[in-house]
């Protein structure tokens, strides 16, 4: 399955270009010698993008 998208960056604001079925905002945690950000187990073997947000200086 060839996923067929376009992502344009300006400015620090992204623009996806793509069927999307749904989003969902996990942070992502140690697990190992790796990281992991949790989804739902429906999903299992869907393909996926991750965008890594900046984080906010003031926070």
């Amino acid at each position: 399955m060839e996923m067929d998208y376009h992502i344009t960056i300006k400015a620090d604001k992204l623009e996806l270009t793509h069927e999307v079925e749904t989003f969902y905002e996990s942070e992502i945690k140690s697990h190992g010698n790796s990281a992991r950000a949790n989804v739902p187990k429906k999903h299992i073997g869907q393909k996926a993008l991750v965008i890594v947000l900046k984080e906010n200086e003031t926070e």
